[in-house]
């Protein structure tokens, strides 16, 4: 599958992490982040909450532009991520496959990578799929 390049986020807490690279394509979601200071946590590993926030983006994202055209929305339900190694430099890779696309919920795998190749963290993240809200009437 080819996967098509997505402009960054200009707005909101995904215009803080950098991105470098992000793609697209049909229930599959890639992402390049260079490692820089903001991204540390005070021991100088990457922040457990920059994988999670990502994973919960790119499955959101990758949810979103699989069901807006039929008028409907994607957001995140659950988030369950689990660290397995640090990464101090370099990049952090993330790749994410929707592995079920339901009528409500999408789930998703997520893996978190180093430029070696190494596993360093994994998501599972659910997606909940429904209709725009009603705007409240004042």
């Amino acid at each position: 599958m080819s996967l098509r390049p997505l402009p960054p986020f200009e707005q909101g807490l995904d215009s803080l992490f950098g991105y470098e690279e992000l793609l697209y394509g049909d229930g599959e979601m890639r992402a390049r982040i260079p490692v820089r200071a903001e991204l540390l946590q005070p021991f100088g590993l990457v922040h457990g909450g920059l994988y999670a926030a990502v994973a919960e983006t790119l499955a959101s994202m990758g949810t979103y532009l699989g069901v807006h055209e039929q008028g409907m929305h994607a957001m995140g339900l659950s988030n369950s991520t689990s660290f397995l190694r640090p990464i101090t430099a370099g990049n952090v890779h993330v790749h994410a496959r929707a592995f079920h696309r339901g009528r409500t919920t999408w789930l998703w795998d997520v893996e978190i990578s180093d430029d070696a190749g190494n596993l360093c963290a994994v998501t599972r993240m659910t997606i909940a799929v429904r209709p725009p809200r009603a705007e409240s009437r004042g």
